[in-house]
Order: C-alpha cells, then sequence, then structure tokens
C-alpha cells in the first residue's frame, strides 16, 4: 500500500474511534431490541495495490440484533476496483470486479460506535476470474434516523493474489420489525 494511503487510513481510523469512544459518556442503557434492519450502502475505496486507481462498490445489509450491543449481519453488493492507466496493457484488462457475499457480526462498546468484522466469497464478474476469499474488518457510527458511516479494509485472497481496500461506506438502514 503506498506510504499516503497508509497515513489517510490511520489518520481517519483515529478519528472516528475518538469520535466512538467520546460518545459513550451519553448512552443510555437501552433494552434488548431484536429488530431486523435492511442497508442499502454506496462505498468508495483506495486500493492497496498500485495498479488500481480506486474502488466503487454497493450493497445490501441484513442486520439482526442479537442483544443491544451485539448484531448479526449478512451482505451481498458488487466491487469494482479500476485500473490505472498505465496498468492496463500489463494486466490486459480495464477494471476488476466482484460480488462478495458476506457474513459478520457487529459490536457496539458504545450506544453508537461499532467494530466490526466480516467473511465470505468474493465471486468473479469476469471470465476465468473464479472466487476469492473475502475479509472485512472495520469500525462505523450508527445513527439513531438510520445513517451508518463504516470506514472498513476489505481484503481479496484468491490463489497468488491479494487485492484490497481501505473504503469509506455510507448507507441508510430501515428498521424491518416495525
Amino acid at each position: 500500500m503506498k506510504e499516503t494511503s497508509k497515513i489517510v487510513a490511520t489518520a481517519v481510523a483515529a478519528v472516528a474511534m475518538f469520535i466512538g469512544m467520546n460518545a459513550s459518556a451519553q448512552t443510555n442503557e437501552r433494552p434488548d431490541s431484536q429488530a431486523w434492519r435492511l442497508g442499502v450502502g454506496v462505498s468508495a475505496g483506495l486500493p492497496t495495490n498500485d495498479n488500481y486507481n480506486i474502488a466503487v462498490g454497493g450493497d445490501l445489509r441484513l442486520q439482526k440484533d442479537f442483544f443491544s450491543n451485539i448484531s448479526g449481519t449478512l451482505s451481498a453488493g458488487y466491487t469494482n476496483f479500476s485500473v490505472k492507466d498505465d496498468a492496463k496493457a500489463s494486466l490486459g484488462y480495464n477494471s476488476l470486479g466482484f460480488i462478495p457475499v458476506k457474513a459478520g457480526i457487529k459490536i457496539f462498546p458504545t450506544e453508537r460506535f461499532y467494530i466490526s468484522g466480516e467473511v465470505g466469497a468474493g465471486f468473479g464478474t469476469d471470465e476465468g476470474q473464479g472466487t476469492a476469499l473475502v475479509y472485512a474488518p472495520g469500525i462505523g457510527l450508527g445513527f439513531n434516523n438510520g445513517v451508518d458511516l463504516g470506514l472498513r479494509y476489505e481484503g481479496f485472497a484468491q490463489n497468488d493474489t491479494n487485492l484490497g481496500q481501505v473504503a469509506l461506506r455510507l448507507a441508510y438502514g430501515f428498521n424491518l420489525s416495525k
């Protein structure tokens, strides 16, 4: 990963964690909701491989609350890695697409701040691309109005190839239990 990308990712993660920890002073105990939510999100990321410019995508995420501070997630979407102009000839393609299908968990140490982890499969959208293992640790803020702002590292591991991104996700969640 480029040195600048590492610095930016570290700074953003530190700020998000600081905001999340400060929010804990204003939390109230809430009962276990057992709610179901459906989130629709878009994301943009900085690829960790120098051959790619940007990664963009969208997803649907189903979330089930198990306790007031622990939720399970299932998500599916599409992620596209755009190839830099100077790398197109050597790679032989303009972009690389995946359909990631993941299961995960979100833990809320405070009312709005969460730590998440997801794992699953990334199905290649191009002929001969195959399937990659996808893993995505992250942090984020979930607001009472349904807005979710998350920061994650998402890695795609396939044979000898590892491709990843540091991505920012903006989503809106609909409460399906009402």
